[in-house]
C-alpha cells in the first residue's frame, strides 16, 4: 500500500524532515485493527471535533483517553466527536482512511497533548493511511505546529487508571461519595435508588432453581405480565425462528419454537432490563441498546451451538449473559444522569478505548463493575455476575470463564461488522482454545447472524417500543 501522494507534497512543501515506518510492537498485520496497532506503536491518533464555532483536530497519544472536559473548559467551547460517518467522508475524498494526525492539516485548528511535544523520543503519528506511520523529531513537530496549533494538557493515560479489577463495592461507594459536590447523596444504599428486583423477575429466578420446575409454571408467569407475554410470542414468531404456523401462546414458544431453557431466560432478561429507565433517543437510546442486546444474545446462542456437547456451557445463561450484557449502560443512565451526556459526548471522542476505561477515568468506576454488583444483589447466578464483570478481558481465567470469554469473542466479532462500540481487537488463539472454538468457527457464527440482520433488527425494534 503506497504513501497518499497529497500528503507527501504537503510534508515536502513544508520541508519536514520525516520517514515512514510500519505497525510495530505487534505480530498482527490485519488493518481492521488499526487502533490496537497505534497504542502498541505508542503513535499520535486523531480525534476530530466540533461544535457552532467550526471544527477542531485533536492530536493524543493512541494510549490515552483525550479528556474532552478539560479540553472544553480550556477553550471554552461545547465540543463533541464529528461523526464516524463524516469523517470517513471527509478522509475518503483524499484518499485516506481517516483524518491524519498531523497539525494544522486542511487548515484544521488543532490542539496538540503535551505528551506528544515534551517526549524525548521521536514522534510517531497515524498517517491516515494503513498500515504507514510518520515517524518525525521534534523540529519537525514544531514546524508542522507553526503559531496556529495549540499545545495543551488533553490527555490521560490509560495505565493510570486503577485496573478494573478491584473491591467492585469500595469502588461504586467511592465514586458515589466523590459526587457529592453535584447534590449527589453520600450513602450507596440512598444515592442508588435502584428499583427492589421486579416481581416477574423474582419469580422466574425461584423457578429456574426448582427442580419439578414445567412448562405449565413457566407460561404462568410469563402471561401474567401482558406485555412480557407478548414480546416473547413475537420473537418466538420472528422469521428468525422459522417456526411453522402461528405462534398463539407461551405454551407454543416454549414447546414449538423457543424450548423452556431459552423462554425462561428470554423472559428474564426482558424484565430486567425494563426495571431501569433508558433514553428514548439518539446513538444511545433504547433502539440501539436493544439492537446490541439481540445480536449479542443470537451471536452468544451460535458459538454455544458450535461448541462440541461435552465443552458446552449451559446454553440458558449464555443466552441470558448476552442479552444483559449492556445492563451496566442502563445503570450509568439511571445513577449518573447529571453527567450521563459528557460521558456520551466521551465515548464518542474515544471510540479507540473501552467505554469502560473512560467510565473509570470520569466516575471512578465502570459499569461492568455496577452491573456486576446489582446482578449479585438480586441474587442472579454466579455465572451471570462472572460474565458481566469480566467481559472485556481476554484473559480472565476463572470459575465460569468461558461465559464472559465468549461474551468478549461475540463484541469482537460484531465490532467487525460495525454492530458494537468499541475497539477491535484480535481474537487471541489460546482464548480460542480455552473455549474450543476456531477461527472458521467464528467466521460461519457471525456470517450466519449477518444473514439474519434483518430479522434481527425487527425483533430489536419491537423490544424498543
Amino acid at each position: 500500500m503506497h504513501f497518499p501522494s497529497n500528503l507527501k507534497k504537503l510534508l515536502d512543501t513544508k520541508q519536514i524532515n520525516y520517514s515512514l515506518t510500519m505497525y510495530t510492537n505487534d505480530n498482527f498485520e490485519d488493518n481492521a485493527f488499526r487502533d490496537h496497532h497505534l497504542r502498541n506503536s505508542n503513535a499520535a491518533r486523531s480525534v476530530l471535533l466540533e461544535d457552532g464555532q467550526g471544527k477542531v483536530l485533536a492530536l493524543v497519544p493512541a494510549n490515552c483517553i483525550l479528556d474532552l472536559n478539560r479540553l472544553c473548559q480550556l477553550l471554552g467551547r461545547e465540543l463533541k466527536a464529528v461523526s464516524p460517518a463524516e469523517i470517513e467522508t471527509m478522509a475518503s475524498s483524499k484518499g485516506l482512511d481517516v483524518i491524519p494526525a498531523i497539525p494544522n492539516i486542511n487548515g484544521l485548528e488543532t490542539v496538540i497533548d503535551d505528551q506528544l511535544v515534551n517526549s524525548e523520543n521521536p514522534v510517531l503519528l497515524d498517517s491516515g493511511k494503513s498500515p504507514h506511520l510518520l515517524e518525525i523529531d521534534h523540529n519537525a513537530l514544531e514546524s508542522l505546529m507553526s503559531d496556529k496549533a495549540k499545545q495543551m494538557d488533553i490527555a490521560v493515560p490509560v495505565d493510570s487508571i486503577e485496573d478494573e479489577n478491584t473491591d467492585d463495592l469500595r469502588d461504586i461507594t467511592e465514586a458515589v461519595t466523590s459526587f457529592t459536590n453535584h447534590r449527589i447523596k453520600q450513602r450507596l444504599e440512598d444515592t442508588l435508588e435502584m428499583p427492589p428486583l421486579p416481581e416477574t423477575a423474582q419469580r422466574i429466578i425461584k423457578l429456574r432453581v426448582d427442580p419439578n420446575a414445567d412448562i405449565a409454571d413457566l407460561s404462568n408467569i410469563v402471561e401474567i405480565d401482558p406485555s412480557l407475554a407478548a414480546q416473547v410470542v413475537s420473537w418466538a414468531s420472528s422469521p428468525y425462528y422459522s417456526a411453522p404456523g402461528k405462534i398463539r401462546s407461551i405454551h407454543d414458544a416454549i414447546v414449538r419454537v423457543l424450548g423452556f431453557d431459552m423462554v425462561l431466560n428470554l423472559a428474564l432478561g426482558i424484565a430486567l432490563s425494563r426495571t431501569l429507565s433508558i433514553p428514548k433517543n439518539g446513538p444511545y437510546g433504547s433502539q440501539p441498546y436493544w439492537r446490541s442486546a439481540v445480536y449479542m444474545a443470537a451471536t452468544m446462542e451460535g458459538l454455544v451451538t458450535a461448541i462440541e456437547r461435552q465443552h458446552r456451557p449451559g446454553f440458558g445463561l449464555a443466552y441470558l449473559s448476552g442479552l444483559l450484557h449492556n445492563f451496566g449502560y442502563l445503570i450509568i443512565a439511571d445513577v449518573f444522569p447529571s453527567y450521563y451526556d459528557r460521558l456520551c459526548d466521551s465515548w464518542d471522542a474515544n471510540q479507540h478505548l473501552e467505554q469502560t476505561i473512560i467510565e473509570r477515568q470520569q466516575i471512578g468506576v465502570s459499569r461492568n463493575q455496577m452491573c456486576a454488583w446489582l446482578m449479585e444483589v438480586w441474587n442472579l447466578p454466579e455465572e451471570i455476575l462472572v460474565a458481566l464483570r469480566q467481559q472485556n478481558n481476554p484473559d480472565y481465567d476463572g470459575e465460569h470463564a468461558i461465559y464472559a470469554n465468549l461474551l468478549y469473542i461475540s463484541q469482537q466479532l460484531l465490532r467487525r461488522k460495525g454492530l458494537s462500540c468499541g475497539p477491535k481487537e484480535p481474537i487471541p488463539k489460546h482464548l480460542l482454545e480455552r473455549v474450543y472454538l476456531s477461527d472458521d468457527i467464528l467466521e460461519d457464527t457471525i456470517d450466519n447472524i449477518m444473514e439474519s440482520a434483518m430479522e434481527l433488527e425487527n425483533i430489536a425494534n419491537e423490544l424498543a417500543g
